[in-house]
């Protein structure tokens, strides 16, 4: 189980994070649903100790990560929000030193690379260097990372950026069975429908705060079974006055204007 209690998050005297809490189940699917700039990278950069928040804490299975860190990390598989990194290297080189961090055996290593790479078309690429892949190639080659260790818990931050049909299914179902074990699956978007389709629980953000903690199955009883896109621009997308702003006025330095 994970827990942000009140977690707070500032930037050069800009919150990112506001008092944020919420509670993600063991066996759950978890979606951070927001825009760009809403918090979700932020609170996930968090958990995975990228970041340090100003104020508050997060528990893992009941471990504080300030004083937990290590321990809590090699649970953790992490996809980040952007997968240009580690490009002077080979795929099999990025994943062998994965392999390192989590002192994966090579038999066990082996046997789980065979599979993802097998189930991601990535078997004829892994000598290739990341600097040469597609987007989605990249996607694809953190992704592997990320599940390599076979860990309980994992963090995906827009895991389906880029990925074609194929691989965006394959890795669905993926999240399914591994919640289905009684594992936990965390993971950013703003594509509402596949929040609406994976999610077992969601929560909305804007501007560093929560707007919404609960099921899409309750959220959409309290709104007269509107499409979850219907009721999250209703609650987090423009309001009447930003509407009416004129163009050359709107702040597009403003997290939420950027990408």
């Amino acid at each position: 189980m994970i827990e942000f209690r009140t977690v707070s998050k500032s930037y050069n005297n800009k919150q990112a994070l506001k008092d944020v809490s919420f509670t993600i189940r063991s066996g759950e699917i978890f979606g951070l649903i927001g825009h760009n700039g809403a918090g979700k990278s932020t609170a996930i950069k968090s958990l995975v100790s990228i970041i340090e928040p100003s104020n508050g804490t997060i528990l893992v299975d009941g471990e504080d990560i300030a004083t937990n860190r290590l321990a809590i990390k090699k649970k953790i598989g992490y996809v980040p929000d952007s997968p240009d990194m580690f490009l002077r290297l080979s795929a099999m080189e990025y994943w062998d030193l994965i392999a390192v961090a989590y002192e994966i055996p090579e038999e066990e290593k082996d046997k789980q690379l065979l599979k993802l790479m097998t189930l991601f078309d990535m078997v004829e690429n892994q000598a290739r260097m990341i600097s040469s892949f597609s987007h989605g190639m990249r996607q694809k080659t953190f992704v592997i990372g990320a599940l390599l260790s076979d860990p309980e818990i994992w963090v995906l931050d827009e895991p389906m950026t880029g990925l074609d049909p194929q691989a965006a299914y394959d890795l669905k179902e993926l999240m399914r069975q591994h919640a289905a074990k009684g594992n936990t699956v965390l993971f950013s978007t703003h594509v509402l429908e596949v929040a609406q389709q994976l999610c077992d629980h969601i929560a909305i953000l804007k501007n560093g705060e929560i707007l919404y903690d609960g099921t899409v199955e309750e959220l959409q009883a309290e709104n007269e079974d509107q499409s979850l896109e219907t009721i999250y621009l209703k609650m987090a997308g423009r309001t009447q006055a930003e509407e009416e702003q004129p163009s050359s006025e709107i702040d597009l330095s403003s997290p939420e204007r950027r990408g």
